[in-house]
């Protein structure tokens, strides 16, 4: 369990190529005085220009996972090894990997092949788990309204965790249970690599903060970012215009047959 010099950080989920939106995201999480900041995997994906996020890792000393994107694109496998089941999901996916792939240089893929699946630390009393997914299965889905408060439980025993962060629904959310060694907490940190299919432009990260007095405290941070610039550069990379779209709405128009029905219904398609 590695220990932190202090109690606040910042979880980057999927940054899926949007390095527009990364690098907006670390200027705001410099500026709240974070103690270091995380990314919780899936580095490329939908946007354009896969080498533009590296650069950004190395500057701001960014701590990453291994998503399943990464695994495939670091390994070259033929897939982005999502875990979507509808044929038209897995059509736009693949277009996407195709193209992040074709345009991710061979260092960086090195870079991506040599990550951790996990990391475990300690922010203040607590332990801390950080993950893709979710502790068992890097692609695995959790989402708020279909996931059991006593799974929650389970994964956090069986880890030895106060505190499980993940990211790869796209969607942030998060719960309290009770954990192994008192109040637990899940937390899905939210992507930076597009909107949240609620019509918003902006993006999201999450703040963790341990403090003496009131415990854990979580924060979602909205992020604003030039969305028409990522979309005009999605347009002259020869993108899909269905995730162009969804840059400019805020509405997802693909991934849409993996969101239960609660949070589909949220949306627009």
């Amino acid at each position: 369990m590695a220990a932190l010099s202090g109690t606040r950080i910042a979880c980057f989920g999927g940054v899926y190529n949007n390095y527009l939106a990364f690098e907006a995201a670390l200027g705001d999480a410099k500026n709240r005085g974070v103690d270091a900041c995380y990314c919780l995997g899936d580095l490329g994906a939908f946007g354009p220009h896969p080498d533009r996020v590296f650069p950004l890792i190395d500057q701001h000393q960014v701590l990453c996972l291994q998503g399943n994107y990464d695994d495939s694109i670091g390994n070259q496998l033929d897939d982005c090894q999502c875990g979507y089941t509808d044929p038209r999901d897995n059509h736009f996916a693949q277009i996407s990997y195709d193209y992040t792939l074709r345009n991710t240089s061979a260092a960086n893929r090195e870079f991506m092949r040599s990550l951790p699946a996990q990391r475990r630390l300690e922010l203040g009393p607590l332990q801390l788990l950080l993950c893709h997914g979710s502790p068992r299965k890097v692609n695995e889905f959790l989402w708020e309204s279909t996931t059991p408060t006593h799974f929650l439980e389970w994964l956090a025993k069986n880890e030895q965790a106060d505190v499980i962060a993940a990211t790869h629904t796209g969607i942030k959310w998060e719960r309290t249970f009770a954990g192994p060694r008192g109040p637990g907490r899940f937390v899905n940190v939210g992507v930076l690599g597009r909107p949240e299919n609620d019509g918003a432009r902006n993006v999201w990260y999450t703040l963790l903060e341990h403090r003496p007095d009131t415990g854990l405290q979580v924060e979602f941070v909205p992020v604003e970012y030039d969305y028409l610039r990522l979309a005009r550069e999605m347009q002259a990379e020869g993108l899909p215009q269905e995730f162009i779209e969804t840059v400019h709405t805020g509405w997802w128009t693909t991934c849409l047959e993996v969101l239960p029905s609660k949070e589909r219904l949220r949306g627009k398609h």
